[in-house]
């Protein structure tokens, strides 16, 4: 913690006195030149930072405590920020904002940057403020951490406001990604991610809490408290954001409590998240722990566990999702397998309140799995797990294995069975080129409620002619990007998303992206991550 202005006012004293003595001494501020060259949009590489632009003398966040003001202290073009400023015991309960800096400087948080009290409405004799603080992150700015523990905590109540561009997107990552920072190579779980808890509804509180306004359901990785009964509850903006190498098993904690990349509990559909790319991470890219948040526009790559996770009643909507598995080195050099399931798909997490299954409506999605078993649990790369009442529907979607000696397509249990004999759980307008589509012995599907009625899965997957199943060296895909018809393998049709909700896009192509659309920002964030991967 650094008091602002001491140092300045200290500094300008020494020099009166040393002029009485004589001496010619001449205070300057900290000048940084802070031009930036345009020439090359470099943005989706993982280990540099954005230029900023920042202003002539560098100066870090602040904000007012005690009648003091508490900053940042600066270390070269860095911003440093120590438990004093932050942590997870002392979080920021006013409005904080984190300025993009010259130079490729970065804002280097020490500890958890939480914003926002984590209030247990019965144990901590607290009340939620419904109008909390707000942090708010300009286009262009970096922001990194260097522990697994640490990470950015938006508590009920209050807000984030990180709205990027596509040219300068805001980059969450590793210290070790920045040269200035780096005792390490980066890689998965050196920091815990970004964590929103909100106060939509959630399975985990019962409807006497909701009503009472006593529920508190506890996140995993690192307790902090989400739910309510406002599903329209607004928890801010994330748009254009870089989330890589996050993640982690905090110390002390069981395996499996682990921190995701991105985690969205209870978050209500007033919040935005939008052109998200996640990289490298250690559990989950995006989990969801019920409420009613929407997601656009996402690339989640190379994260070890599942690309996105759905569980706890998400009643939320998903369009243009870009999900891929592969290989990333580790701090010794070598090359690690990513990528558990592209989507993990669960309805109930607890049954018997008034909350129904997931049941969200999906839609232009891409998984392009491997033939390889993740580093994370030996688990295999599955493009579709589904479990636990899950009541989807997948549209326009296109799932890719070109391998299958150890893995297969799509996986289920027992408790997803009556939906899918039921049809309640779906694709339609979709395909799959999978070497194999599900795991030995599991062709047929047999609803758990009579142990008796069946359907063969490969018949469930086409739906009545609505998919296809194709050959997995089907012609479908140029790299990321979906084919035309009129030059692919396929035969149907897309499904035109805008007649479904008005949260959704009009489409004409299946999968995450057209290859017809070149000149789009989603089709540059998706060539970026796409590529990112592909460079390790």
């Amino acid at each position: 913690m650094k008091l602002k202005h001491i140092f300045a006012m200290t500094a300008v004293a020494a020099s009166l006195t040393l002029a009485g003595c004589g001496g010619d001494i001449n205070i300057t501020p900290t000048s940084i030149d802070n031009s930036v060259d345009n020439s090359t949009n470099n943005s989706n590489n993982s280990s540099t930072t954005n230029p900023g632009t920042g202003s002539d003398t560098l100066e870090c966040a602040s904000y007012e405590k005690d009648g003091a003001t508490v900053e940042g202290t600066v270390e070269g073009n860095n911003c440093i920020y120590d438990k004093d400023f932050v942590s997870a015991a002392s979080p920021i309960l006013t409005d904080l904002t984190l300025e993009a800096l010259p130079n490729g400087g970065v804002h280097y948080f020490e500890k958890t940057l939480m914003i926002g009290e984590s209030c247990h409405t019965t144990n901590d004799n607290c009340t939620i403020e419904l109008d909390g603080p707000t942090l708010t992150i300009e286009a262009g700015t970096t922001i990194v951490f260097d522990d697994a523990s640490s990470r950015v905590q938006i508590n009920r109540g209050a807000n984030i406001e990180a709205i990027g561009t596509y040219s300068d997107p805001i980059i969450f990552t590793s210290a070790n990604a920045i040269d200035s920072l780096k005792v390490k190579a980066p890689e998965p779980q050196d920091w815990g991610g970004i964590m929103i808890d909100g106060l939509a509804r959630t399975d985990q509180c019962t409807d006497d809490e909701r009503t009472a306004g006593t529920c508190n359901a506890e996140t995993e990785g690192a307790v902090t408290y989400y739910g309510g009964n406002d599903d329209t509850d607004d928890s801010g903006t994330l748009k254009f954001v870089k989330i890589h190498y996050a993640g982690g098993l905090p110390a002390g904690a069981q395996e499996g409590n682990d921190l995701n990349s991105l985690t969205l509990a209870a978050v209500g559909s007033g919040t935005t998240i939008e052109y998200i790319d996640i990289y490298a991470g250690y559990d989950d890219g995006i989990e969801l722990f019920g409420g009613t948040v929407n997601l656009k526009y996402i690339t989640v790559t190379d994260t070890q566990d599942d690309s996105i996770d759905i569980d706890a009643g998400w009643q939320g909507n998903a369009q243009f999702i870009f999900i891929k598995h592969g290989t990333v080195k580790n701090d010794a050099g070598q090359d690690i397998n990513m990528g558990n399931g592209g989507f993990e798909s669960d309805g109930v997490k607890v049954s018997g309140t008034s909350v129904p299954a997931s049941a969200p409506k999906i839609a232009n999605v891409t998984v392009i799995t491997t033939d390889e078993l993740s580093v994370r649990d030996n688990g295999a790369s599955i493009a579709v797990k589904l479990d636990d009442s899950i009541s989807a529907t997948w549209y326009n979607t296109v799932l890719i294995k070109t391998a299958a000696n150890n893995t297969y397509c799509i996986d289920y249990k027992d408790d997803a069975s009556d939906q899918i004999v039921n049809n309640e759980v779906s694709f339609e307008n979709s395909v799959a080129a999978c070497a194999k589509l599900n795991d030995d012995g599991a062709d047929v599907v047999t609803a758990k409620a009579d142990g008796t009625t069946t359907v063969a899965l490969a018949t469930w997957f086409e739906n009545g002619g609505s998919n296809e199943l194709l050959n997995s060296d089907a012609a479908i895909l140029t790299g990321f990007a979906t084919l035309p018809k009129a030059d692919a393998d396929y035969t149907i049709d897309a499904k035109d998303m805008s007649t479904e909700d008005a949260f959704f896009t009009a489409t004409d192509f299946i999968g995450a992206i057209s290859s017809t659309d070149t000149s789009s920002d989603w089709y540059d964030w998706v060539k970026d991550a796409y590529t990112n991967a592909d460079d390790e």
